[in-house]
């Protein structure tokens, strides 16, 4: 297979040909073929082949052609070939998103600039484009996909179903239904590759990780749906639990659950903005707290060991470790944001009085010269944790983010993980450059999934 970087451009015959400059066709192993057949995503074309002299990479499509093979714009691209058979234009790569308000200039709301970010960075190699479940006509196997213009705006143009699609659907409900099932089984079953497939619920990855040696080192003891008296003698055990909603997110519904032998129950939550700490003498008077608030939902909650966290301030610190798939098919972290509790909150997230800082800045603070080591540590125990769910899931993965917590030993724990992680840490100023390899590696692996990569990266 030989794989290069080629200058599309168009011509106005109405006829299929396609021009290769010479040192292109010498490349391609083209000497002496009449035609050829023509790809980009799903579709393949036949075409006449001509070539023309010229130096450098260039080919020269018919509007016949380009219009056939719905090529969605010239410049620079990938083209791959195999011994003189096809070739292959791309990879076309589609992002899989939706909003609730749209408009012209902002067609996937807030996320249109997340999106406008990623398919700037892609352009120029490969033909990335975004587009909601709405935009997919099956029968004729295409899609009415956004691309960016040249003066960065928008612009719609009909492209083949491409050779992935990278999952951004922005919320569960969004997912939910079998409209969309049936939208990611339909892509798997014309072999498109689709990443992320959903989110997990916060349960998913305990059952998922349950028995894998590896990673139950660094998970805490966790059980969904808890009977009470599970409940109490996990409380009595470890003095402080979580106790969250499976399918819950920013802090929401979020209780930490303290027990005192001499001073009884505590239970922290937030309520209307602000932070609640509550007492009980009684075990029950908790529960009985608890089933007034939630009834019948807490059926959906999952309780799970407290880990004394290194602190700043008296405040707890924890981590978002922001794990991608590289090019070459293997996890890597690509930023990491310390997330400290705001005082008296359950949890770190920053709208609920949180602050965000570097790594580097809160392990100094807590673990001095030994900072660097353990920094390090984490990041191996994250790629680890990273692979144990990608060999016990059973969808493609290449994007991950995990909450972790360091101890006051410099144990690593792992209390969730995100199929489709936020990108709230890499706001911060000294995580910009993380960001933007953030996006970098998401195209990569793009790249690698479309099969558009040398033989040596295989």
């Amino acid at each position: 297979m030989s794989l290069t970087i080629c200058n599309v451009h168009f011509t106005q015959q109405p006829e299929r040909i396609v021009w290769f400059s010479s040192p292109l066709a010498k490349l391609l192993k083209l000497g002496g073929r009449k035609s050829i057949n023509v790809k980009l995503g799903k579709d393949t074309v036949p075409a006449t082949v001509r070539t023309i002299k010229r130096k450098g990479h260039h080919m020269y499509m018919s509007a016949g052609l380009r219009r056939s093979v719905r090529v969605p714009k010239s410049g620079n691209v990938y083209l791959t070939n195999e011994e003189g058979e096809d070739i292959q234009l791309g990879p076309l790569i589609g992002v899989l998103t939706d909003s609730v308000s749209r408009s012209s200039a902002a067609p996937f709301g807030e996320r249109s600039g997340f999106v406008k970010q990623l398919l700037l960075l892609g352009q120029k190699k490969a033909y990335f484009f975004a587009f909601t479940p709405r935009d997919i006509n099956w029968q004729q196997e295409t899609i009415h996909g956004w691309f960016l213009d040249g003066g960065g705006g928008w612009t719609r143009r009909v492209v083949p179903l491409p050779d992935v699609v990278y999952n951004r659907l922005p919320s569960r409900r969004a997912e939910t239904g079998t409209t969309i099932t049936t939208l990611r089984e339909r892509f798997i079953r014309k072999q498109i590759p689709f990443f992320n497939w959903s989110f997990f619920n916060k349960s998913d990855v305990y059952t998922m990780l349950d028995k894998d040696p590896e990673a139950l080192r660094h998970l805490p003891e966790s059980i969904n749906n808890p009977t009470t008296e599970k409940i109490k003698e996990l409380l009595e055990k470890h003095q402080f639990l979580y106790y969250k909603p499976t399918a819950g997110s920013l802090g929401v519904g979020i209780y930490r659950l303290t027990y005192h032998p001499r001073k009884g129950y505590f239970v922290r939550y937030r309520n209307s903005g602000g932070n609640v700490l509550l007492r009980f003498s009684q075990f029950s008077g908790l529960m009985k707290m608890l089933r007034a608030r939630h009834g019948s939902q807490l059926s959906s909650y999952v309780v799970q060991q407290g880990i004394r966290l290194v602190e700043i301030d008296n405040c707890p610190i924890d981590f978002r470790f922001h794990m991608h798939k590289d090019g070459r098919n293997e996890w890597v972290v690509a930023g990491i944001g310390a997330k400290k509790a705001g005082r008296g909150s359950v949890t770190t997230h920053i709208k609920n009085g949180g602050s965000l800082m570097t790594p580097e800045q809160a392990l100094s603070r807590t673990f001095g010269a030994k900072a660097d080591d353990v920094l390090n540590e984490a990041k191996e125990v994250a790629i680890r944790l990273s692979e144990a769910i990608e060999r016990n899931y059973s969808h493609t993965l290449g994007e991950l983010g995990l909450d972790i917590g360091i101890d006051r030993d410099g144990a690593v724990w792992m209390f969730e993980a995100n199929a489709k992680p936020g990108r709230s840490i890499f706001k911060h100023p000294a995580l910009k450059e993380q960001g933007k390899a953030s996006l970098e590696y998401i195209l990569d692996h793009c790249l690698y999934l479309s099969k558009f990569r040398r033989k040596e990266e295989t």
